[in-house]
């Protein structure tokens, strides 16, 4: 068993038997929504931030995508 398997497994049966360190951020999210419900305000940047929380790795991903793209045409045309 090489040393990334390893190290994927122990992460992979962390995640499953400690779920409690993973969801500890989900009940402060909620309780913020909760108070906010009434004026709105809060809610919508909470919203926000969650949304731009959510974008950065697509747009980093979509960035190495078009990288290895222009990197496997240049060797293909060269």
């Amino acid at each position: 068993m090489n040393r990334t398997l390893r190290i994927t497994a122990l992460v992979l049966a962390a995640a499953l038997f400690l779920p409690a360190l993973s969801e500890a951020q989900c009940v402060m999210c909620k309780a913020v929504a909760e108070d906010s419900a009434s004026d709105g305000g809060l809610g919508r940047g909470l919203n926000a931030g969650i949304l731009y929380l959510m974008a950065i790795p697509y747009l980093l991903l979509g960035l190495l995508a078009v990288v290895f793209f222009w990197r496997r045409n240049a060797k293909k045309a060269g």
